[in-house]
């Protein structure tokens, strides 16, 4: 028998499918019309339902919510930055109902969906409000025990990521935790699909939104550490996860329907930057999600999880 929560996740999971249909048919062709620099349109539905099966592939491929920490129950107030349609928030109020989780997206449609889902599953302790990160957070100082983000390379500069991590250590309780997770390109044996990841970078690189020298990955992973260290966060770990997708896992419809969408939305993003033209994307992309269907591909995508800890003042010496 399904409880209402599940049949709340079914019913989003169909929606997703009508939403991907949708949007696909009509891909926006001005990246100019959003003043943010999210490389993708945030707006669009087929991004919300991208971000849907990105959320479940990323929990999956990290092993769980909280993986690598020992214990969260002793947290009161959680906070996700750039939270999406609020998987990971509504997870983690679900499995926790007496902490309490904000989300924060700078999307209004997102965040509305969210509050949805918040509402129709009864997750009184879930909640969501509209912010762009990228400006000062509109939280009191060390409000939260744990500052979680994941995948913030898609609209982060990196000369933004200081300001950011600073504010995140304002509102961090002492002793406290920041998280962060973020990826690299996957990587699989077929060529077409290697071609659009290549663009995808090449386009970051030149859009000055990456960290990589040359374009040949997004760079974000290598600096992670060195970043909350500069920031003032301490006990820095790191751990890092793969996600075998490769036809016949469990993993490869939802990690073949997210690179279907995100490299179809990224579309005006890489022609802009003259990676390639509207021929070549199209020839490229089609082979790539053709091939991809057969029997002998495979991939696997990395991430990289990085914490550190809040230093607590330190008593007066006595």
């Amino acid at each position: 028998m399904f409880n209402k929560r599940s049949t709340i996740l079914l019913v989003t999971g169909n929606a997703a499918v009508v939403l991907i249909k949708k949007e696909l048919c009509a891909m926006p062709t001005d990246p100019q019309a959003n003043e943010n620099t999210y490389v993708l349109d945030n707006e669009s539905a087929a991004e919300m339902a991208r971000l849907m099966y990105q959320d479940r592939l990323l929990t999956k491929g990290m092993g769980g919510l909280f993986s690598e920490l020992s214990d969260v129950s002793h947290m009161h107030d959680i906070l996700d930055i750039a939270c999406g349609p609020g998987g990971w928030v509504l997870d983690v109020a679900y499995q926790y109902p007496k902490i309490n989780v904000v989300g924060v997206d700078m999307s209004r449609i997102i965040i509305e969906y969210a509050k949805a889902q918040a509402w129709s599953q009864g997750l009184e302790n879930a909640s969501f409000r509209i912010m762009n990160v990228l400006n000062k957070l509109d939280f009191p100082d060390n409000s939260f025990d744990l500052v979680n983000a994941r995948f913030l390379f898609g609209f982060m500069l990196p000369t933004a990521w200081p300001k950011l991590l600073q504010e995140c250590l304002r509102i961090t309780r002492p002793g406290g935790l920041i998280r962060l997770t973020e990826c690299e390109m996957p990587i699989t044996n077929n060529f077409a699909f290697e071609k659009l990841g290549s663009m995808f970078t090449q386009a970051l690189h030149l859009a000055g939104q990456s960290f990589s020298p040359d374009g040949r990955n997004i760079g974000i992973t290598p600096v992670l550490g060195g970043l909350l260290r500069d920031a003032g966060y301490h006990n820095i770990q790191e751990r890092a996860n793969s996600l075998a997708a490769s036809v016949g896992l469990e993993a490869y419809q939802s990690f073949y329907q997210n690179f279907q969408i995100a490299y179809k939305l990224a579309e005006p993003f890489l022609t802009k930057l003259k990676v390639t033209t509207p021929e070549e994307f199209a020839e490229v992309y089609n082979q790539a999600m053709a091939e991809a269907m057969l029997d002998n591909f495979r991939a696997v995508w990395y991430y990289l999880t990085v914490s550190g800890e809040k230093a607590a003042p330190q008593a007066p010496p006595g």
